[in-house]
């Protein structure tokens, strides 16, 4: 009877994730496994030549453009996660000790996400009359007399891709350490302040170790996300900055779409690496 039961529940749950898996592999493999072999196929400047030879790979590891770019992409996403920790964390913090009433919590939460309701592109133009040449922080600076000429750094540097980045993808770092910070029992947090310790001591030795987690997942989301960007990077910077998505997109504009898919499975790997690195070093399951 029980063996019957059991097959019974088998068989009803493979056909409960069938759905799921379909999407998965239609939407998610599939492309994969298609952009995989078209890597290794040949191109000329007006076709595409299916074959089996490694000189997409070969042309990207000789040149040093490519270690050049993904130095800078690496620099894009460092500073990134860096802000966006420092910048989610004290949010998280704030939310999770300071604001005692989950309406309160709900309510600032939809503050958060209120850039989100539209698009990436409109909220990276609206840094624009911002920073430009005439814009806000140059004109206020200049009528306060600390300065004398617009300052051009502003905006089509990297500055201006770093700080888009941040208010993109800062959210995502929020989420997932605030989470963890109401996992955080209480009670351990009133027991370090009986025993004499102090806010900082509580926050490094309690808070931030229960928080890695978080950390990690919100790294994990910062990377992917940064990793693979090339619009914001071609319009924060004025396409004076390069990157990896930005090198991809000039060889899917050039009809180079297999040398654009070797570069994909490079940054794969590349990204694929970094997340397993993260997830050996924390336990990103308790968050799970």
């Amino acid at each position: 009877m029980n063996l019957v039961v059991y097959e019974t529940l088998t068989v009803n749950t493979k056909i409960q994730i069938f759905p799921l898996f379909s999407i998965l592999v239609f939407f998610l493999c599939g492309p994969l496994i298609i952009i995989f072999i078209v890597s290794f196929w040949d191109y000329t400047e007006f076709s595409l030549i299916p074959d089996f030879v490694f000189t997409n790979y070969i042309e990207i590891f000789e040149s040093k453009v490519t270690y050049s770019i993904y130095l800078n992409t690496l620099k894009f996403a460092f500073l990134t996660w860096l802000f966006s920790l420092f910048i989610g964390f004290f949010i998280a913090f704030f939310l999770a000790f300071h604001v005692q009433t989950l309406r309160w919590q709900i309510i600032l939460f939809l503050i958060c996400t209120i850039p989100f309701w539209t698009s990436n592109i409109i909220r990276m133009i609206a840094w624009i009359p911002v920073l430009g040449r005439h814009g806000l922080i140059n004109s206020a600076l200049i009528n306060l007399g600390i300065i004398q000429q617009p300052v051009e750094w502003l905006l089509y540097s990297d500055f201006a891709v770093v700080l888009a980045f941040v208010h993109l993808y800062a959210l995502f770092m929020v989420v997932p350490i605030f989470n963890s910070m109401m996992r955080i029992d209480k009670s351990v947090l009133e027991a370090a302040r009986n025993a004499g310790a102090s806010s900082l001591q509580t926050l490094g030795h309690i808070i931030i170790p229960l928080c890695r987690p978080g950390i990690a997942i919100g790294t994990i989301f910062i990377i992917s996300l940064v990793m693979g960007d090339f619009v914001t990077v071609q319009a924060m910077s004025g396409g004076q900055s390069a990157s990896v998505g930005v090198a991809m997109n000039h060889k899917r504009a050039l009809l180079q779409y297999p040398a654009a898919a070797a570069d994909a499975v490079i940054l794969l790997l590349v990204v694929l690496t970094m997340v397993a690195v993260l997830m050996r070093a924390v336990n990103i399951r308790k968050e799970l």
